[in-house]
């Protein structure tokens, strides 16, 4: 059995704190989700939130999705218009694919240009639905979403997100469900055509990545034996999260769906075959 080095976990040489959970529940959300998670019973679990002690003060948030049908197709402001708005920042995010079902869909962008006008008038009659360009996502695919980009997860999908901490969506379509649409917010920060972001990848789960090297945050994906220069360069504060069992920093184990806060990278150990992601703002 793998033993972390003790001598790394100096309780006097470190700050660390296990970030909260928060559980919530979503009509699209499973009930099905892996037992690794928890036990969640019957409930239809549609997120996890690793909530930082500092709430919306802090940079960065990371959460397990979990779908079992479309999510709205929505967008997100950038830097000017979130601080036009009175906002600290806009939204970028990112998903890994953790798990994806035989007919799993991701919406990332148009499947054509467009214009404001035609948004508004397909966002009102459903047909924005078919103007989405929905991608087949394959587990360990990276897609990052640039805040602008016109959006939705479809179904059949367990993904880790990591986000610039915004709480702000703007939905233009939500298939009839009785929630507040935000058209007129939403189309002026949308981007109205394709989008191939080249941070797009496939990652290998036995390979350490970078996946994400600002302007907002970065993502480093650490997969086990890693050369320590491989953290080396990560600063500030650090958030940990692990995507396998045998992940521990500052001498705790972690499982999947926790993450912890770290002042020094170093205090990460894993063991061989294990992986994680490794966060921080910039």
């Amino acid at each position: 059995m793998y033993v972390p080095p003790r001598q790394r976990f100096s309780k006097d040489a470190t700050k660390a704190r296990r970030l909260d959970l928060v559980v919530v529940e979503k009509p699209w959300g499973r009930s099905d989700i892996p037992a690794a998670f928890g036990n969640f019973g019957d409930r239809r679990i549609g997120e996890i939130w690793l909530v930082h002690p500092d709430g919306d003060a802090a940079p960065l948030m990371v959460k397990f999705l979990f779908t079992s049908e479309r999510l709205s197709v929505q967008v997100h402001p950038d830097e000017t218009a979130a601080q036009a708005a009175g906002l600290r920042s806009g939204k970028d995010e990112c998903w890994l694919v953790l798990a994806a079902d035989a007919g799993a869909e991701m919406g990332v962008g148009l499947t054509a240009p467009s214009n404001a006008d035609e948004l508004r008038a397909a966002a009102l009659d459903g047909s924005i639905a078919a103007m989405v360009d929905w991608r087949a996502p394959k587990v360990d695919d990276f897609i990052y979403n640039p805040a602008g980009t016109i959006h939705a997860l479809g179904a059949g999908l367990t993904i880790v997100e990591v986000q610039q901490n915004l709480d702000l969506t703007y939905r233009l379509y939500d298939y009839g469900r009785p929630r507040e649409l935000h058209l007129e917010q939403g189309l002026k920060v949308a981007n109205p055509g394709p989008v191939a972001d080249p941070r797009d990848c496939s990652v290998s789960p036995s390979t350490s990545q970078k996946l994400v090297s600002g302007p907002h945050f970065h993502v480093l994906h650490l997969a086990a034996p890693f050369d320590p220069a491989a953290i080396d360069h990560a600063k500030s504060e650090l958030t940990f999260v692990p995507l396998s069992t045998g992940c521990h920093a500052a001498g705790e184990s972690l499982r999947l769906g926790e993450a912890i806060l770290l002042d020094d990278p170093r205090l990460i150990a894993m063991a061989p075959g294990s992986r994680a992601l490794l966060c921080w703002a910039d």
